[in-house]
């Protein structure tokens, strides 16, 4: 009992719990605008293309037999959906967008280890005989410097290249 009260607490002082309480508060504020928009904006425009006896679109139901299905309210709550849907997701890119900004690339390091030509183990890079298949390993060069060019003066005075 005391771990689970210990883990609580923890849980608690991170600022997880504040997150999500504050999460929760602002996406019912945000539903409630995103439903006001399509309830008094988008639905009398969708009014405009109902018959005329239909009382708008949030009424717009199909009758098969004596069963009457309103497909106007669903209409309307797949709207409310689709945008609450696309704005979230344009805030979660933007976080994301946002904490990539903070982050440094991290170099990638150097490699230590080189595969055996003979038997295909890692071995480190500085081996000379791999310790799985005792097999003398090619020495690898490092790729040679250019010499610097000498000048030498001339016998008239100039310096000429060798």
């Amino acid at each position: 009992m005391k771990k689970l009260l210990s883990e609580f607490k923890e849980f608690a002082l991170k600022g997880n719990m504040l997150d999500l309480a504050v999460g929760v508060l602002i996406g019912s504020a945000f539903s409630g605008l995103v439903t006001s928009l399509t309830d008094n904006i988008i639905q009398p425009i969708l009014n405009c293309f109902a018959s005329p006896d239909a009382a708008g679109a949030s009424k717009l139901s199909i009758k098969i037999w004596r069963l009457d299905m309103p497909i106007g309210q669903f209409i309307s709550d797949v709207l409310n959906f689709i945008i609450m849907a696309f704005v979230i997701f344009m805030i979660v890119k933007g976080v994301n967008k946002l904490r990539s900004l903070g982050k440094k690339e991290e170099a990638e390091e150097a490699p230590t280890t080189k595969k055996c030509p003979f038997c295909a183990s890692e071995i480190p890079l500085e081996a000379v005989k791999c310790p799985h298949c005792t097999s003398e390993l090619p020495v690898e060069e490092a790729p040679a410097e250019e010499k610097p060019v000498e000048e030498k003066p001339a016998k008239s005075g100039k310096a000429r290249r060798r």
